[in-house]
């Protein structure tokens, strides 16, 4: 049997208010990002509560909830896919066998070749760090630059792929950014986030990726509490969206303990909360709609 095709019978809803992105928090590090006429998908991972994520190296990772969306929920207008990473997390069977191979799709140098060359994903483009791609729909730009970022301390790196952050400039073509928003990727803290937070001062809104992944043996390949309030306090956002951090039976770093180091006096940012499956909208001056 032919799978469903992403977004039959689902029509695109109205675009958000002008300057304005709505992102809708699929699960994991999955957000559906409407701005103006322009539609993205983050890592798309849409595995079912109880199935496994494939991690690599003879690696899995069992699924604890279930996603907000399914695949064929996906609109019908979807104009790209970011992927931070080839992990079995964020770029699940169900994306690979059923999303449109014909779907630009923006995400590193590694993931962009395997993509192309077993998957057929045609479309797929590999951004080396700080290289820039840009997409138009009618009067609706972003702008998508690659950013460091690193899963894996020292030597264990090897053990997985590279990853990249994203920073999604929105706006209009020929004009300013209106919006600014920074997706971390399944980075730890090193020296790379200070360099973006050098580069890039005024960050709106930061997806953070959380969860302190561990691996058998202990080793820790993703942000936990500690690591991404230390992230925001380099980067110093506006606002900021914790994800990926209870979706998977590998998370050891609950959303709570991220939320209690948030309570500091001095942490310099708002956080928006978002649960799985509702809808928050933010522009440049806050948040203007959320759960």
């Amino acid at each position: 049997m032919t799978p469903p095709a992403p977004g039959r019978n689902v029509p695109p809803p109205a675009p958000p208010p002008d300057g304005t992105a709505e992102l809708l928090f699929v699960g994991n590090a999955t957000l559906l990002i409407r701005y103006g006429t322009l539609t993205l998908l983050t890592d798309p991972n849409f595995l079912h509560r109880g199935q496994y994520a494939y991690l690599g190296k003879g690696l899995m990772s069992r699924r604890l909830a279930e996603p907000a969306l399914t695949v064929s929920e996906i609109p019908s207008d979807l104009d790209a896919v970011v992927l931070s990473h080839l992990h079995g997390d964020h770029w699940d069977r169900v994306a690979r066998q059923q999303l449109d191979r014909s779907l630009p799709i923006i995400t590193t140098p590694h993931a962009s070749r395997r993509l192309q060359g077993v998957h057929g994903f045609s479309r797929a483009t590999g951004l080396p760090t700080w290289h820039d791609h840009v997409l138009v729909n009618d009067r609706s730009q972003v702008r998508i630059t690659a950013l460091p970022g690193r899963h894996a301390p020292g030597r264990w790196q090897r053990l997985l792929p590279p990853v990249m952050g994203s920073l999604l400039d929105f706006g209009a073509p020929g004009e300013p950014p209106r919006l600014r928003v920074y997706i971390t990727g399944d980075t730890l803290m090193f020296r790379g986030i200070h360099e973006i937070a050098r580069r890039y001062p005024d960050v709106h809104l930061a997806v953070v990726h959380l969860g302190g992944t561990r691996l058998p043996g202990g080793l820790i390949v993703t942000m936990d509490a500690l690591q991404g309030a230390g992230l925001v306090r380099v980067v110093r956002p506006e606002r900021v969206l914790p994800v990926h951090y209870d979706d998977y039976a590998a998370f050891s770093s609950p959303l709570s303990a991220f939320l209690a180091e948030t309570r500091d006096p001095d942490f310099p940012s708002e956080v928006v909360h978002c649960p799985r499956g509702e809808r928050v909208t933010v522009n440049a001056q806050g948040v203007l709609q959320a759960p």
